[in-house]
């Protein structure tokens, strides 16, 4: 018999797996799974084994409230850029593109400051047209936003229709930031379903 309180603290406070646990008890996967049903331990979804297998140490994000009136005015602007601007079709990421830098540096804020996010887990996604210098563009990108070069995607170029008015906006392409978790991508997208 398999005790409910051992097993509670591995599948629960130690987020082991049943394959893991029954590597360490010496007993097979399916024992260890009959034994959670027994004792009434709900099992995880697949979706949530995933992230806790990526995510070990907890979260890479921890929400903060607004304390401050420029905390509370960058938590403002910076769900409103990802209600106007952000990806919500990815269920997987927070994903926001644009050509002006102020805006992505705004965002980029909002995330450190409000979910404190670790800046070095950003990653960046640069699209440009075929007239365009990838190499001038990215480090055009990584000057702007003081980020690394191992951040970056490869770039995305798109044959260019002609000398369009394009240029006139953006001479360097759009870029877009990701932070790949789907816990933050849904609290904020749950924010602005609540505004």
């Amino acid at each position: 018999m398999l005790n409910k309180a051992a097993l509670e603290r591995l599948y629960i406070l130690e987020n082991k797996s049943c394959f893991e646990i029954g590597n360490i008890l010496n007993l097979s996967e399916r024992k260890v799974d009959y034994w959670l049903k027994k004792h009434g331990i709900k099992k995880r979804s697949i979706s949530e084994a995933i992230y806790l297998k990526n995510n070990p140490k907890g979260n890479p994000f921890k929400v903060v409230e607004p304390k401050t009136i420029k905390q509370a005015v960058l938590y403002g602007l910076g769900i409103g850029l990802y209600w106007g601007e952000g990806t919500k079709k990815d269920k997987y990421s927070v994903r926001l593109g644009n050509t002006d830098p102020k805006l992505i540096k705004r965002f980029i804020d909002f995330l450190i400051c409000i979910y404190k996010i670790d800046e070095k887990k950003l990653k960046f996604g640069l699209q440009i047209f075929s007239d365009m210098s990838p190499e001038r563009s990215r480090r055009f990108w990584q000057r702007e936003l003081n980020v690394s070069k191992n951040q970056f995607h490869k770039v995305i170029v798109t044959p260019s229709r002609g000398n369009g008015n394009y240029l006139n906006k953006t001479k360097y392409g759009v870029l877009t930031v990701y932070f790949n978790n789907k816990k933050l991508r849904d609290i904020i997208c749950n924010d602005i379903e609540n505004i």
